[in-house]
C-alpha cells in the first residue's frame, strides 16, 4: 500500500463507521478516494475531515447534504480568515509607514 492511503474498508471496520456513510461521502464529493488493485483507498491528510463528517453524522444527526453545506461554510469562514489576516498585515505596513513620516 502506498504511503498516504488507507484502504476504506480497514479504516471503517476499524474506526466503526458505516462504509455506506463513506459512500455517501463520495458520492457528495467531499471526499476523494483513489482505486486501485482492486481496493478503494482513503487519502490520510482527510482523516481528519472525516471524523468531523462522522461526529456531525453520527452524533449531530446531520444528514450528508447538512454535512455539506456545513463544509462549504467552514471553508468559506477560512478562507475570510486567511484574507483578514492578509489585509490586517497590510494596514499594519501602511500604519508603520505613516508613523515614520510625522
Amino acid at each position: 500500500m502506498e504511503t498516504g492511503l488507507i484502504i476504506i474498508e480497514e479504516y471503517c471496520k476499524n474506526s466503526r463507521i458505516e462504509s455506506s456513510f463513506v459512500s455517501l461521502l463520495i458520492k457528495e464529493g467531499l471526499i476523494n478516494v483513489q482505486v486501485a488493485d482492486g481496493h478503494t483507498y482513503l487519502y490520510e491528510s482527510q482523516l481528519a475531515e472525516l471524523d468531523r463528517f462522522a461526529n456531525l453524522y453520527y452524533d449531530l444527526s446531520v444528514n450528508v447534504e447538512g454535512i455539506d453545506i456545513i463544509h462549504n461554510l467552514l471553508k468559506k469562514m477560512e478562507n475570510m480568515e486567511k484574507e483578514l489576516y492578509i489585509l490586517r498585515k497590510r494596514l499594519h505596513v501602511h500604519d508603520n509607514l505613516w508613523e515614520g513620516i510625522d
